[in-house]
């Protein structure tokens, strides 16, 4: 069975599915998968739509992942064309999605139907699919990686389509990411006149001199493949609307991109102790809430990375970096499952106004992924 690629992408970017809406674009890769064989199964978690699809049952699986759901479009008039209409101008495929990530999708189930045909997945092929990955991603790969792993399903290794390629196609793909850890600190003092200070306990000079204490302490150099970490106070609030007075709360967040020297945890502890080194003499509490959403993670250079790597090269005629940066993707909830790496589209018009594909670079993402596949076959079957 042949499919193109492209036209099923624009069958997906026509579903407006920004987070958590899914708008039938999860019943199209479910309608298509099930037409090439793959029992589809749907995971529904709260008022989010979930896939996970096999074809065959025999070691080993090779699982792609991705997402159906979108960010929102913004200013819908300084599109050049309508956000969801999916229109081809000079070659180029235009909508919400076009990038990130409905081409990957599509590109790697048209991937498949081939492998299939001719007989080259020696193996099982499979899909993990959300709907909640631009979104909080409470209810979305994290829950169905936790259920596959509750009834012992084994994907042996993961391909995330997300748009790693940095300046043109196949130049880079992901073997790890970063930890994100998120941090809201509050300083309770004492409300007061500023003519009294004595009568008041002020919490805005607590709070700068614990966040300076953070900001100049130096995390790492550095991890094998990734670059140091790194902290970045991102609002400072008191809320004070006048001149002469002394305020009760200060309150601050920020955010650390850490690389595998620290986990979530070590962070928020350390965060901890410098804020209860701050409250010494201070007549209030200072408050450290943490929010881990994920942890840093590397998939070695190895075997499955040279297939991946392999792959790109045979399409692209060079070999793509290996790297670690950017932000968080779900990849940080597969890993829990099985070695995983990201390839896909040049990203930067990912989450932009038109937000835009070349055609001629989906049917190459076909191609690594047709590659991909074969490849990991060769590699991995009877082994």
């Amino acid at each position: 069975m042949s499919l193109d690629p492209v036209a099923l992408t624009q069958e997906l970017i026509r579903r407006p599915s920004v987070t958590p809406a899914d708008e039938g674009a999860m019943d199209i890769v479910e309608r298509t998968l099930a037409e090439l064989g793959f029992v589809c199964r749907r995971m529904k978690f709260g008022e989010i739509e979930n896939l996970y699809a096999r074809w065959g049952t025999a070691s080993p699986n090779l699982c792609f992942a991705g997402h159906t759901d979108v960010v929102p479009v913004g200013d819908a008039s300084a599109w050049s064309r309508e956000a969801f209409a999916a229109d081809i101008i000079d070659g180029v495929l235009i909508g919400r999605g076009a990038v990130d990530m409905k081409s990957g999708v599509a590109a790697f189930i048209a991937a498949s139907a081939r492998t299939i045909a001719a007989g080259q997945a020696k193996g099982s092929l499979s899909f993990l699919i959300t709907g909640d990955e631009e979104g909080i991603a409470t209810h979305g790969t994290k829950l169905v990686v936790q259920a596959l792993q509750a009834e012992g399903e084994v994907i042996d290794h993961c391909v995330v389509g997300e748009p790693t390629s940095a300046e043109t196609f196949g130049d880079m793909i992901k073997i790890g990411r970063r930890g994100s850890i998120n941090v809201e600190i509050v300083v309770e003092g004492i409300q007061g006149h500023v003519a009294y200070p004595h009568r008041a306990a002020n919490p805005v000079p607590v709070l700068v001199a614990l966040l300076g204490r953070l900001q100049e302490t130096e995390l790492d150099q550095g991890y094998l493949g990734f670059q140091p970490s790194n902290l970045e106070i991102t609002t400072i609030d008191v809320g004070n609307p006048t001149t002469n007075l002394i305020p009760a709360t200060a309150r601050a967040r920020l955010n650390i991109r850490f690389n595998p020297n620290h986990t979530g945890q070590s962070l928020a502890d350390w965060i901890a102790g410098e804020a209860l080194a701050a409250q010494e003499g201070f007549q209030g509490n200072v408050i450290v809430t943490p929010a881990i959403s994920g942890e840093a993670f590397l998939t070695e250079p190895g075997k499955f990375t040279d297939v991946v790597a392999a792959a790109v090269t045979d399409v692209a005629g060079k070999g793509p970096e290996l790297s670690t940066t950017g932000g968080t993707s779900d990849a940080r909830f597969i890993r829990a499952l099985c070695p995983v790496v990201e390839l896909g589209l040049v990203g930067k018009t990912m989450h932009s106004v038109d937000e835009r594909a070349p055609v001629a670079e989906i049917h190459q993402l076909q191609a690594v992924y047709e590659r991909l596949i074969i490849r990991y076959f060769e590699a991995f079957s009877g082994s």
